[in-house]
């Protein structure tokens, strides 16, 4: 028997960056301490975690109690600086995935080889018919989608787990 689990996290703290990523990490790091993470990579500095999310996007994750205090210092900073700064928690759902099998449970709904997904890599892709990123984290997997398509997600997910699990 598998013991997969799978777990909504509540409202996570979520920041949309746009602009110059050598600006923003800059700007990032000195409220966050996370560094501008490589092309398909994220790090992770006192409860934040940096995503890189495309060739001029970036999306920080926080306490969701925090993420606007958190964005409008970014603002702050990069007044006069081409870029936009976005609190978006309540855009997306973040789940949690852990357990033996997680990653051939999510190969079933994903086109993802996670032999080969790095340690800090993030992955955005498709879950089905549907968008998503994921990322490892303590042990385990977060996968973020939509809030709009947060139930069919959840539903997905729990459908592909082995029988019995």
């Amino acid at each position: 028997m598998s013991d997969i689990s799978i777990s909504r996290l509540p409202i996570t703290g979520m920041i949309g960056l746009r602009g110059d990523l050598s600006s923003l990490g800059k700007v990032v790091k000195a409220v966050t301490g996370c560094a501008l993470p490589d092309q398909r990579m994220c790090t992770s500095a006192d409860g934040h975690t940096l995503l890189w999310m495309s060739r001029d996007e970036l999306l920080l994750t926080c306490n969701a109690e925090a993420a606007e205090a958190i964005a409008s210092d970014l603002r702050s900073r990069l007044s006069g600086v081409f870029a936009t700064v976005a609190n978006i928690s309540s855009a997306r759902q973040v789940f949690e995935l852990k357990g033996q099998g997680v990653e051939s449970l999510l190969a079933n709904v994903m086109p993802v080889d996670f032999a080969r997904l790095d340690a800090s890599e993030v992955r955005r892709t498709r879950m089905a018919q549907v968008p998503a990123a994921i990322w490892r984290h303590d042990g385990g997997w977060r996968l973020m989608c939509f809030r709009s398509v947060a139930d069919y997600a959840d539903g997905l997910l729990r459908a592909a787990r082995p029988v019995g699990a």
